[in-house]
């Protein structure tokens, strides 16, 4: 299985052209899985005394002894099987509760023979009738809720119930809808401050990929499945109330955000092919720095790329929004889960599925761990009434970062429309009109003149080095600002 593995150079060429540099800061270590199973992975779960559960598309549910180990030799049994396209799992008090393409499951070993045998449903309102119905279920919320994001019918239609909806299932099988509008989903769960998100797919109404934030009411931007709002008041005694007005096509969704009151912005936008292309399941770094810098940050894998990037979000005048980052590319298949294990590790999964991915295999399991050096990155970039703030992992040259010119800004956004994705519209070159360095050289403040609400901003950062004349290991970041700060 081993030799199986190659670099990414000389699999299939670079993708951001950074994989040499990233493999210095984190490595890619092998998972080996059984020849004579395929392990797709569609979800993780740590469990106690250092196993990993993995749930697979073939709804398989395996458990995995020693996938945390310096050099993994893994032991896997099989749990369950039989299950639909697992894209969801949680561990908690002696039973997993799954989200399969038609249901919540929650599922037990009664016997305690290592094998499942009681499948309880927990909830099924939803309809299922087409291979792309897909349903990806969060870990449990606070109140022990797995919140279910579903993919419309065939990816354009909605023709069975909640099908591009968000549903909470509780704990006891109670079943509320949350929001409608939803297209392609690939991944659901909170972002680092609690706040529960999902991962969208490029599609009609979606110019490119992004993170958007659940919220009670919201329309997450496609009018198709509108036709369920009634089912939802049943089921919510009437608190949804009326769908809303169908946004108009071509436009912007900065321009329908003011015609439509519950559409919901994208928070972070991945501009198309250069941050990912389908972007999937996410998990937010609570290693208490085991991983080095990122600690609260969102990592993301992307599907068809087969990378994994960063992502921080922060809220402002009550709206959700944020920015991404490269971070590691070279990853063997198409990733759909990730999870971090008790020594800190990132653990990345996926299968190909039979769609074109750059990963080179049909499915693998892989981990990221860090070497213990810290690279020159940029750490996050925040919002401010007069531009950015720009947290570096390294102290920068002072004379550099001080320098306006050294700092390379445009904005772009892209049509809100029903047509299929868009290209990057309305370009716009903001003015850095100034750079204060901190003391300590880890942070910039940049007061920039031509902020552009509803844009993606684009740092290129080429020209920063750090105090000891290191280059960022990537210098590009892309912030979505929905909202200015106020003064």
């Amino acid at each position: 299985m081993l030799s199986l593995v190659r670099t990414h150079a000389e699999t299939l060429g670079e993708y951001w052209g950074t994989a040499e540099q990233e493999s210095k800061y984190y490595r890619i270590v092998e998972v080996p899985l059984p020849e004579d199973a395929a392990i797709e992975a569609g979800c993780f779960e740590v469990m106690p005394e250092g196993q990993l559960a993995i749930g697979t598309r073939r709804g398989d549910l395996y458990i995995v002894r020693g996938a945390f180990a310096d050099s993994p030799q893994p032991e896997v049994s099989l749990f369950a099987s039989g299950l639909d396209e697992l894209m969801g799992m949680s561990y908690r008090d002696g039973a997993f509760t799954v989200t399969q393409q038609g249901e919540v499951t929650r599922i037990t070993d009664t016997d305690g023979d290592g094998r499942a045998d009681n499948f309880e449903t927990l909830s099924d309102v939803w309809g299922f009738r087409n291979y792309h119905e897909f349903a990806f279920g969060s870990k449990p919320d606070d109140q022990g809720d797995t919140w279910v994001a579903l993919c419309l019918s065939e990816s354009y239609n909605s023709k069975v119930p909640f099908r591009g909806w968000c549903l909470k299932v509780t704990p006891e099988g109670k079943t509320i809808p949350v929001c409608s509008g939803i297209r392609s989903p690939c991944g659901i769960g909170p972002n680092e401050h609690g706040v529960m998100f999902y991962a969208e797919s490029q599609g009609p109404w979606n110019g490119s990929c992004s993170l958007k934030v659940l919220e009670l009411g919201g329309f997450m931007g496609h009018p198709i499945s509108f036709n369920w709002y009634p089912l939802a008041n049943e089921l919510s005694d009437g608190q949804m109330g009326a769908p809303p007005i169908v946004p108009n096509t071509p436009s912007r969704l900065e321009i329908e955000r003011e015609r439509v009151k519950e559409l919901v912005p994208y928070a972070v936008v991945f501009p198309y092919i250069k941050m990912g292309r389908s972007i999937s399941g996410f998990v937010v770094d609570r290693s208490g720095g085991k991983f080095g810098p990122f600690e609260n940050q969102i990592f993301i894998g992307d599907f068809s790329l087969s990378v994994v990037m960063r992502a921080t979000t922060e809220q402002i005048n009550g709206v959700w929004q944020g920015a991404c980052y490269p971070f590691r590319e070279g990853l063997a298949t198409g990733l759909l889960a990730c999870a971090f294990t008790p020594e800190g590790d990132l653990i990345v999964g996926g299968t190909n599925r039979g769609w074109p991915v750059r990963g080179p295999r049909p499915f693998a399991v892989q981990r990221l761990d860090w070497t213990g050096v810290v690279p020159f990155e940029i750490k996050e970039i925040q919002a401010r009434p007069d531009g950015f703030g720009i947290t570096f992992t390294l102290p920068v040259d002072r004379e550099i970062a001080a320098d306006p010119r050294s700092y390379d800004l445009t904005t772009y956004t892209h049509m809100y429309r029903q047509a299929y994705g868009s290209p990057e519209v309305d370009h716009t070159t903001p003015t850095i009109l100034a750079a204060e360095v901190s003391e300590d050289g880890l942070r910039v403040n940049l007061r920039v003149e031509g902020l552009v609400r509803g844009h993606v901003h684009q740092f290129d950062l080429d020209t920063i080095r750090s105090r000891d004349d290191a280059e960022l290991v990537h210098t590009n970041a892309y912030y979505t600002l929905n909202e200015i700060p106020q003064e």
